[in-house]
């Protein structure tokens, strides 16, 4: 665990509303399955600004308003213990002032709080989702209950000068296999083998798409697996949980296809998919974003992303224009030295507030 440097009074340094929110939710733990204090808190600020706020069956947090833009980002943090604190500066991260340390500054509670401070300030739509840490099941559920707004801002860490337009796809599953149990001098391959041999034909038949760009690529990954003799003793078995990440050139129903090609022994029991997304830059959306970074004095970039995130089931779901958009240096998510500097917080509120309140404008 890094040691935080220079720490400083949190009062110090929380003068505003929305720092004061960010470093509450960042203070209460919202592990995946475990969001409810947190979405207590996101109620009680809507509330304390005359707006509905409510939670649904699952768990998300929804301040109904003005449908021309949603903003959404997720309340739950991955699993680990960042303690918050607030420091002086960072060199790493060529910021002067202070400094918010914790799990979820920087993904994604530095997003969720931006965003609703802006959605207060310009009345538009704001909902903070579930589980996206596991198995996404608040954006799920928002898309089944809720009619398309008229454009999405989808809250993710990009650093508050940039905008990501893309994001792999993902399709994961669990390899089973059985075989009969017998003496280990037997030359017949078992369970475990016929997994292990399973996944070497996997990782080569993709071999042929490891070209260009990671984001391009359909990257293969195990992420646990087990195997051994039975309980009693008469059989042997072997489970396997893996991830494809997909790039938008193809579907996770080809990739599927093609791992289920490479079986010869055990079947794979598949997971339900999420489909790539790639955005363009020159939509309202992505307009509305680059627009309010270069009038809060950035260059803006634009960024495609190798991992998975809300937005892709939204893009799925909804014919509307959206794109990511949020504070912090997403290299630091999940890490053991996650933090966020709360200029660039600031930053984003005020960038994340310039195009909502343009978007109504479309609108109008």
């Amino acid at each position: 665990m890094m040691a935080v440097p220079n720490p400083m009074e949190p009062t110090d340094a929380l003068d505003t509303e929305g720092r004061q929110l960010l470093y509450d939710l960042v203070s209460t733990p919202s592990v995946s399955g475990d969001e409810a204090a947190a979405a207590d808190l996101l109620v009680e600020f809507f509330e304390s600004h005359g707006r509905e706020a409510y939670t649904d069956e699952v768990g998300n947090v929804h301040a109904p308003g003005d449908d021309a833009v949603l903003l959404t980002s997720h309340v739950d943090t991955v699993p680990g213990d960042v303690p918050v604190d607030v420091a002086d500066g960072d060199e790493e991260l060529d910021a002067d002032g202070p400094v918010l340390w914790g799990r979820g500054s920087v993904d994604a509670t530095g997003s969720l709080a931006a965003m609703a401070v802006a959605a207060v300030e310009t009345g538009v739509s704001f909902v903070g989702v579930v589980g996206e840490e596991t198995d996404s099941r608040g954006a799920r559920h928002l898309v089944e209950t809720r009619d398309a707004p008229d454009a999405v801002i989808n809250g993710e860490p990009s650093g508050w000068d940039a905008v990501t337009l893309g994001y792999r796809g993902l399709i994961s599953g669990t390899y089973v296999a059985t075989s009969e149990s017998g003496h280990t001098s037997r030359p017949d391959p078992n369970a475990v083998e016929h997994a292990m041999h399973w996944w070497r034909r996997v990782e080569d038949a993709f071999d042929y798409y490891d070209y260009g760009a990671v984001f391009e690529q359909v990257t293969t990954k195990p992420v646990s697996i087990d195997g051994g003799l039975s309980t009693d003793g008469l059989s042997m078995e072997a489970t396997m949980d893996v991830q494809f990440r997909v790039p938008p050139s193809l579907t996770p129903e080809d990739v599927r296809e093609r791992a289920d090609a490479e079986l010869e022994a055990g079947t794979v029991h598949w997971n339900d998919p999420i489909p790539p997304v790639m955005g363009s830059p020159r939509d309202d959306v992505a307009t509305a974003i680059r627009g309010g970074i270069r009038r809060a004095g950035g260059e803006p970039r634009l960024l495609r992303k190798t991992g998975t995130a809300d937005v892709n089931i939204f893009a799925g779901a909804w014919d509307a224009p959206m794109a990511t958009y949020g504070p912090g240096d997403s290299s630091l998510d999940h890490a053991p030295d996650e933090r966020l500097p709360l200029a660039e917080f600031d930053r984003a509120v005020e960038v994340l507030t310039d195009a909502s309140a343009r978007l109504r404008e479309r609108d109008d």
